[in-house]
């Protein structure tokens, strides 16, 4: 494996941020614990990156990024993933900042409690040279259900980089009954967590879409299927993506517990 000089690297954090959402409009400007959601995602974000911005194709989003403080670029709203919004938004960027970047992180706008942990093991992958992109899983907890279409799993290689993501369960466990599979293989979930090299970032978001991805509705697979390597670390650390509002009472009332419980 070949390092490269850490001090050379530049990064930049990335917040995709849409207003629009089937399940959840308005989602990251919603209120916790006094901020809306996108600014407890930033200031995560914040802590490990020096570039750090949001990427909206909203300008309520626009203006209150601006009003707390933070950075934010408009983006198309033609764009279809958080990949590409992300891929227009580092050339504003590096164009605004007269700066090279390096690699870009993209990081989920509905998950305000993302760990720095997480952040940090992401931007470590880059100083292996061969890292193209990156990202993290976790494995599932007992009490976790493998068979929900929700939750994509993955399969990783002895080397470290991702074999295939599926929304069903990878592997079969051939000759077993589906209850005893969690006690016979451990499984993992992926974590929505990306980080590319901005060329090959660049590269993957001009991509058409392929069969895989059609299938299983998860874009990753456009890069596996063309040939591009993914890394892979595993996180301990627990994830709390907020989909809808019900995501976000349990989640408020869940850090409510916490809290109390250590004053």
């Amino acid at each position: 494996m070949i390092k490269s000089d850490s001090s050379t690297l530049v990064f930049a954090g990335i917040i995709p941020a849409r207003f629009a959402s089937t399940r959840f409009p308005g989602k990251p400007l919603v209120d916790i614990f006094g901020k809306p959601m996108i600014q407890h995602v930033y200031e995560k974000t914040q802590k490990v990156f020096d570039i750090v911005y949001v990427a909206t194709d909203d300008k309520r989003i626009f203006d209150a990024v601006i009003n707390f403080g933070g950075n934010a670029v408009m983006t198309s709203t033609e764009h279809k993933s958080g990949t590409d919004r992300c891929a227009e938004a580092v050339d504003i960027i590096q164009n605004m900042l007269n700066k090279r970047v390096d690699v870009v992180v993209n990081i989920q706008g509905d998950e305000p409690f993302i760990a720095e942990t997480q952040l940090e093991t992401i931007k470590a992958m880059f100083y292996d040279n061969d890292t193209q992109i990156a990202t993290l899983v976790k494995p599932f907890g007992n009490n976790e259900d493998i068979f929900d279409a929700n939750s994509p799993k993955v399969v990783v290689s002895k080397h470290g980089e991702a074999l295939y993501f599926s929304r069903s369960p990878i592997p079969f466990i051939r000759g077993s009954e589906k209850e005893k599979w969690q006690s016979m293989f451990v499984f993992f979930k992926h974590i929505g967590l990306y980080a590319y090299r901005t060329d090959i970032l660049k590269s993957i978001s001009t991509l058409p879409q392929g069969n895989l991805e059609k299938a299983e509705s998860l874009e990753q697979l456009r890069w596996l299927e063309n040939g591009y390597k993914i890394k892979v670390m595993q996180t301990d650390a627990e994830n709390y993506s907020i989909d809808t509002p019900e995501d976000l009472e349990r989640c408020i009332l869940m850090l409510t517990c916490i809290i109390h419980t250590k004053q």
